[in-house]
């Protein structure tokens, strides 16, 4: 091999390296500005909540969280809103899940996921596992029964 294909294979292996670190780091940034737009639009959707909790002493019905859900900034990267607003009573706990949505991101810094509004109004991401054992403690069996439908 002379000189000048070695030069051209050097260059070719160069162009390839940096443009798969472009791509992996194009799919990061995406997701994590996917990730940060729905854990925002979660926010805005429990400070609503909060709100309506505060006024009339009870969560909101899940029509009307579909209907606010329309005007949050952010929705579309919600996803498919799993609202538990039924299972929730007085006594419940602080850190119930009353909303949540699955994320499957294709990055290195989220993975397979939960978006989390707890009934404190807290929004936190969860690893598949956790959020799975911690749902399964709070569901009542009705409810298990009824989501596996």
């Amino acid at each position: 091999m002379n000189k000048r294909q070695k030069a051209i294979l050097i260059d070719f292996t160069i162009v390839i390296v940096a443009t798969a670190i472009a791509v992996v780091a194009m799919i990061n940034f995406k997701d994590w500005i996917n990730h940060s737009e729905a854990t925002r639009a979660m926010r805005q959707l429990g400070e609503i909540v909060l709100s309506y909790r505060k006024e009339h002493g009870s969560v909101p019905p899940e029509s009307y969280v579909d209907r606010i859900r329309e005007n949050l900034e952010g929705h579309v990267r919600l996803g498919n809103l799993q609202y538990r607003a039924r299972w929730i009573d007085f006594e419940s706990p602080p850190d119930e899940i009353l909303a949540y949505t699955e994320k499957d991101y294709h990055s290195l810094l989220f993975g397979k996921g939960f978006i989390v509004l707890r009934f404190n109004g807290t929004v936190e991401w969860m690893g598949k596992q956790q959020f799975e054992t911690l749902l399964a403690q709070q569901q009542s069996p009705i409810e298990k029964e009824l989501t596996q439908k």
